[in-house]
């Protein structure tokens, strides 16, 4: 479980594929150390377990169905990762309950500019707008948000500086690909009405 709060970016160090799943080496300045092995790591919005850490340098294993649903069957090394460590007992929660279990990837439409926030606009399968609402909590990458307009194709956030500046949200462009997680509170909310 996380909060969606990213404080550090890691990069794509190593890339190892074949056609079942992929091996990925993740440069970070967190300190990892042997004892994490095992551990659960948010890389962008996906919960993966670390396999070997060396150093500054830690490896998971990606299986394929992660590669599948999320923005992983597109990395490369360079690309940079939002690293988050799972929550503590007795944590502060600032963001909402991230579970780390990738629901879809959307694309994004649009960037607009508000002094030094971001507007970005995203498209996704209509099948998904049930999960949603205006001033609900969605993840973006890993990143805890706040839905401000639901789009007809879509959705809508505002992404403020210091957000931008601690995530790799501010390397993003019209029609990259990002990993989304509705509110899990949502899901199920939503499952036992139906």
């Amino acid at each position: 479980m996380f909060s969606g709060i990213v404080t550090n970016i890691g990069i794509v160090s190593k890339l190892t594929r074949n056609k079942k799943n992929c091996l990925v080496e993740i440069y970070s300045n967190f300190k990892f150390k042997n004892k994490d092995v095992g551990s659960s790591i948010s890389c962008s919005g996906v919960c993966l377990t670390i396999e070997k850490v060396k150093k500054n340098y830690i490896r998971f294993y990606v299986s394929t169905e992660t590669i599948k649903k999320t923005i992983f069957k597109k990395i490369r090394i360079g690309d940079s990762v939002n690293i988050e460590k799972s929550l503590r007992f007795g944590d502060r929660i600032s963001g909402h309950f991230v579970q780390g279990h990738v629901d879809t990837t959307a694309k994004i439409s649009k960037i607009e500019y508000s002094g030094k926030s971001w507007i970005i606009s995203f498209k996704i399968n209509n099948k998904y707008k049930k999960y949603m609402i205006e001033k609900g909590s969605v993840t973006v990458n890993g990143v805890s948000l706040t839905i401000a307009k639901i789009l007809k194709d879509g959705f809508k956030i505002s992404v403020i500086p210091h957000t931008l500046k601690l995530t790799n949200l501010n390397k993003i462009k019209i029609k990259d690909i990002v990993n989304i997680e509705f509110d899990v509170l949502g899901k199920y909310i939503k499952n036992f009405m139906n």
